[in-house]
């Protein structure tokens, strides 16, 4: 049995003049070395070759339709355009894969493939045509067709194909995670719809932005802004008193504020409670 050696670590007591300490000790071991996983290995050499026919094709496919449109076109734009055939259905093929536990979203990005494959190989085969070489044409454009197949059983056995339940149970997930992400963009929205909404409204009443007119601040955080009854004239302190009762101002501190501003600045807070406890007292 073949045998590997791994480095491990232990605490154990050391004591130096007396006193004990529990420090870390590196030994090693020797342990059976696993078998290989050739299936792993196969896999991945299939795969690592599925990719470079797939760079291949990019190449090839380039080259050739690259020269078909360079008839018309500057060399560099027909180049250009001409890698965009494979790398379309390469792209459908990259979909396909991250859609594998979900058949019905991967049905689209497999059409799409088979129908960017077919115009990659019918201007494969046009370049042949056009330049008097029909069975290089057709080699040509099998080359695409090979990768396209290649890349098609590779991902088929990557996939894993779920039972009907799992796939319910999935797809009920997905839609959940899903409503969750769309709800943070859905509130993101609402709140810059209210902030457009706060400042349309703000420079339409010569407002601060800041200053929601819907949440006004609690009248006991801002006693100065509290609503006080008309000044008609001068006033004597039983008058301000009386007219302040009456205009539904029951604080005696909001009442003694106002004495002073429409009575008399220096009015005693023992005056004004005196008046408002005789004006309260029923006759």
């Amino acid at each position: 049995m073949k045998t590997r050696t791994v480095e491990r670590t232990r605490l154990v007591p050391h004591t130096i003049d007396g006193r004990t300490e529990m420090v870390l000790d590196r030994y090693t071991v020797d342990v059976p070395r696993p078998p290989r996983d050739w299936d792993r290995i196969v896999l991945t050499g299939v795969t690592a070759a599925a990719a470079s026919i797939g760079v291949a094709s990019i190449v090839w496919s380039t080259a050739s339709i690259g020269d078909l449109l360079a008839r018309s076109v500057p060399e560099p734009a027909a180049y250009a355009a001409a890698a965009v055939f494979d790398l379309v259905w390469l792209s459908c093929m990259a979909l396909e894969w991250l859609a594998r536990y979900d058949q019905a979203r991967a049905a689209l990005p497999r059409r799409a493939g088979y129908v960017a494959l077919a115009v990659a190989m019918a201007a494969v085969g046009a370049h042949g045509w056009i330049s008097g070489e029909i069975a290089i044409g057709f080699i040509g454009a099998a080359v695409s067709g090979l990768a396209k197949a290649m890349w098609t059983v590779v991902l088929r056995h990557h996939a894993k194909p779920l039972d009907p339940l799992t796939q319910q149970w999935v797809d009920k997930q997905r839609a959940e995670a899903g409503g969750r992400l769309a709800m943070v963009a859905v509130r993101r929205e609402l709140t810059r719809a209210e902030q457009a909404v706060t400042a349309e409204h703000a420079a339409l009443s010569g407002a601060s932005p800041d200053a929601d007119p819907e949440r006004p601040e609690s009248r006991a955080d801002r006693p100065d802004d509290e609503e006080t009854p008309a000044v008609t004239g001068p006033m004597t302190i039983a008058d301000a008193v009386r007219t302040a009762l009456s205009s539904g101002i029951t604080d005696p501190d909001a009442v003694l504020r106002y004495v002073r501003t429409v009575a008399d600045a220096n009015a005693k807070e023992a005056s004004v409670e005196r008046y408002i406890r005789s004006l309260r007292t029923p006759a």
